[in-house]
């Protein structure tokens, strides 16, 4: 697995920020709150999360033009941002949170592979921040976080299971798939596609199981971020 950095506060105004890096993947997480839901939440009680993904021209090799000089958002930038949007609403009670909005942005800066996957777990440390702000200022006195997301992604490369494709892999893979995990050990969503060969269900069980290994270290990284800020700040109290 390519090494994994997750770094918060990384914008001033946001709720909740991150630049996470995955590899040479950098895609900065961004949640904004507003006290708003759709029309169709209104008056329920509960609260909504959504999320929406773009690439800045500069993140590939080649220049990806700007959605607003076709005067319309890229289909794919659109798919992912509802996979992003579905994903990390598994992780809240949305009863809890009230009738607010929490919109989570992605923005690759730059993109080698697995760049829904990077959004995903960066995202959930944002949407994390993002409540922990509404928390301490009371505006809600319950946690809606019921678990934590990650998402990685698995693919078989000249018959050999590969776990966190790079760009490389990705575009040769015999078999690529994204799989989006909750903390406690189930599936959010599993998106898989044979290019060349169908893959048979030995091949599954094995990229499942790959796919188990990358998010408990993912898991493991999102904790460390906030494990590294709790002893910061006891250790400021055992100073004061």
């Amino acid at each position: 697995m390519r090494r994994v950095e997750i770094i918060r506060h990384f914008s001033k105004y946001a709720a909740g920020s991150v630049l996470i890096k995955q590899g040479d993947t950098w895609v900065l997480c961004t949640a904004s709150i507003e006290e708003k839901v759709p029309s169709f939440l209104r008056n329920s009680g509960k609260g909504w999360l959504t999320a929406e993904y773009a690439m800045l021209p500069s993140a590939t090799v080649t220049r990806k033009e700007r959605d607003i000089k076709k005067l319309k958002q890229d289909g794919r930038s659109v798919e992912i941002g509802r996979l992003i949007g579905r994903a990390l609403r598994a992780s809240l009670d949305l009863t809890l949170l009230g009738e607010r909005t929490i919109t989570i942005d992605c923005d690759v800066l730059q993109a080698d592979g697995g760049t829904r996957c990077a959004s995903i777990t960066g995202g959930m440390v944002a949407l994390e921040e993002a409540i922990r702000t509404l928390l301490l200022t009371g505006v809600l006195t319950s946690n809606p976080i019921k678990c934590r997301v990650a998402a990685v992604s698995v693919g078989i490369c000249d018959g050999v299971p590969v776990l966190d494709l790079d760009y490389a892999k990705d575009s040769t893979a015999d078999v690529d798939m994204n799989i989006v995990m909750t903390s406690d050990g189930r599936f959010v969503e599993l998106q898989g596609t044979a290019e060349h060969n169908p893959f048979t269900d030995e091949q599954f069980d094995v990229l499942r199981g790959l796919a188990k290994q990358g998010c408990s270290r993912l898991f493991a990284e999102q904790e460390s971020t906030f494990e590294a800020e709790r002893r910061c700040y006891e250790n400021c109290e055992t100073q004061n």
